[in-house]
């Protein structure tokens, strides 16, 4: 490509990077505080549907009029399916377990899903492991189960359900690091939101039940709306800073977790999920650390 059309490279702003970062994860815990409460009085079927519709719909709305037909266009079509696969997978078991599980507990097991990526990028990608990330990969689960703790009340099937949605969430990740080399970030999030759409369709007809009031409708709606925009904040955070400064900001989500998870549920962390929380944050920060060590 000749040097006048090459596209600039992103500038280096630390601070703007921070930001927005700082934005979506202050609003993820709001949305699956949102998705616990929707959850308990309709169908998770019915409340996928439309965070995933509602997606769909702003993508169009956003990346069409600009794009054209060029939105359309992949060179991995297989690859795209399975980042469906993997995205449907981690909302679904995440969306149907939410209700049961405190919005602290949840937000701390999905944490596992930096380590997950770590592990699973050596059969996957090829990508070579080292005995201190398999470590940290190691002390990471044994954060979550400190969180779970297997033979008391916290431990049952929907905590599992929320690690399976962390795993699930990792391959779509590495997946979608695989298939940026050929398409472009907004490709793939328009047919991660169209495949997901299309599969849950056939779903909701038979799980379906009309929203009691308002209130409720502008909840679920704005599902949709708060993650789309929330991960257009992490791409745009990601875009003006590296990932070994903004990749640790994930964690203030805890912050805002406890935040809601008392202020709407009466929820307070105890002695062992802070306990876990801590653990697998410290087995994601010095997976980061290595990650910065080896791009020095």
């Amino acid at each position: 490509m000749p040097p006048s059309l090459t596209p600039p490279a992103p500038a280096y702003r630390p601070w703007l990077g921070i930001f927005f970062m700082c934005v979506a994860c202050a609003l993820f815990p709001v949305q699956n505080a949102f998705v616990k409460l929707l959850t308990g009085i309709y169908p998770f079927q019915q409340v996928v549907w439309v965070r995933l519709a509602v997606h769909l719909a702003l993508m169009c709305v956003v990346f069409l009029p600009r794009r054209g037909s060029a939105l359309l266009r992949t060179r991995a079509p297989m690859q795209q399916v399975i980042c469906s696969v993997g995205l449907l997978g981690s909302t679904l078991f995440f969306f149907s377990s939410a209700k049961y599980i405190g919005v602290t507990e949840a937000i701390a097991i999905s944490f596992v899903a930096p380590l997950a990526v770590t592990f699973l990028a050596w059969p996957l990608l090829g990508e070579r492991i080292t005995f201190l990330r398999l470590a940290s990969v190691v002390i990471g689960f044994a954060g979550v189960m400190i969180v779970i703790r297997p033979g008391s009340a916290v431990f049952q099937w929907a905590s599992l359900m929320m690690l399976a949605s962390a795993i699930f969430y990792a391959i779509y990740q590495i997946v979608v690091r695989r298939v940026a080399a050929v398409d472009s970030p907004a490709t793939t999030a328009f047919y991660c939101a169209l495949g997901c759409t299309l599969v849950t369709s056939f779903v909701v007809p038979f799980h379906w039940r009309t929203p009691d009031n308002w209130l409720d409708l502008a909840m679920m709606v704005s599902l949709g709306i708060s993650g789309g925009f929330g991960h257009y904040c992490v791409a745009r955070a990601f875009s003006y800073a590296p990932a070994n400064l903004i990749a640790p900001l994930n964690y203030t989500q805890m912050i805002g977790s406890v935040a809601i998870g008392y202020l709407m549920f009466a929820e307070i962390p105890d002695f062992y999920t802070w306990l876990g929380s801590a653990v697998i944050i410290a087995a994601g920060l010095l997976v980061g650390w290595q990650g910065r060590r080896k791009s020095a």
